[in-house]
């Protein structure tokens, strides 16, 4: 289920041996990311359960199950910002049919992350994927 985008991250971290290679990979893709304008950087688009500052702003284009989705992210720590890219590389472009469908837990454990994050980076990790989950079943509704 995964995109050719989160493919070649995985094909990447398949030819990284060492974690640091793969942490220092994981942060060049948020430095890559274009940058969230601060107006979006809100109450209503900040991800609770995250150690460090993260916002999420989806964006929806169409209407019902298949929209097309898609969102901008951002965090004060470089990690997360990569993770922020490596799920915006999961999830960009997808159905919001699609979205619900993701196994998210199971596509990030290809990439080994559920055993190199912090725990406290891991419940981040687990809070964006929740919102990014809820953000899609409410343009559903």
């Amino acid at each position: 289920m995964a995109s050719a985008a989160f493919e070649d991250i995985v094909e990447t971290f398949e030819f990284l041996d060492d974690w640091e290679d793969r942490y220092r990979h994981v942060i060049e893709l948020g430095r890559a990311m274009p940058p969230m304008e601060d107006a979006l950087k809100t109450p209503a688009t900040k991800v609770e359960g995250c150690a460090s500052q993260v916002w999420i702003h989806p964006r929806i284009e169409g209407s019902g199950g298949q929209a097309r989705f898609d969102f901008a992210g951002d965090s004060d720590a470089m990690i997360v910002r990569g993770l922020i890219a490596v799920l915006h590389a999961l999830y960009a472009g997808l159905s919001l049919d699609e979205v619900q469908e993701v196994d998210a837990p199971a596509e990030l454990r290809r990439l080994g992350l559920d055993e190199h994050l912090s725990s406290q980076r891991s419940n981040g990790l687990r809070a964006m994927v929740a919102r990014i989950g809820a953000v899609a079943a409410e343009a559903q509704a």
